[in-house]
């Protein structure tokens, strides 16, 4: 391994043991990865205490957060086949084109 490798080896652990060391112990109660949807809805109850901005209710409630969390992954799962097909049907159309 040259000495470039060798560095850039150490800036990727860097960027990924820094942010591990650095937020370690804090969680969500801190403020700390707190996702864009809280933010928003907090900002918008914030400065306007009436609004009600919930638009819909759902249909069905999972009796758990383990079940929307695999059904959450089945529908990506799903996604990134129908996905993942397209685009080999298409790459597969291209070279059969390119063979002729």
């Amino acid at each position: 391994m040259d000495m470039k490798n060798i560095i850039l080896l150490a800036l990727v652990a860097i960027l990924i043991i820094a942010p591990l060391v650095i937020y370690n112990g804090h969680g969500e109660e801190d403020g700390y990865f707190g996702g864009s949807d809280d933010a928003g809805g907090d900002a918008i109850v914030e400065n306007n205490p009436d609004y009600d901005y919930e638009w819909f209710t759902s249909i069905w409630e999972p009796p758990s957060g383990e079940i929307e969390s695999l059904l959450f992954a089945l529908q990506a799962a799903i996604g990134a086949i129908i996905i993942g097909y397209i685009f080999g049907y298409w790459h597969g159309g291209n070279k059969a084109r390119k063979n002729e």
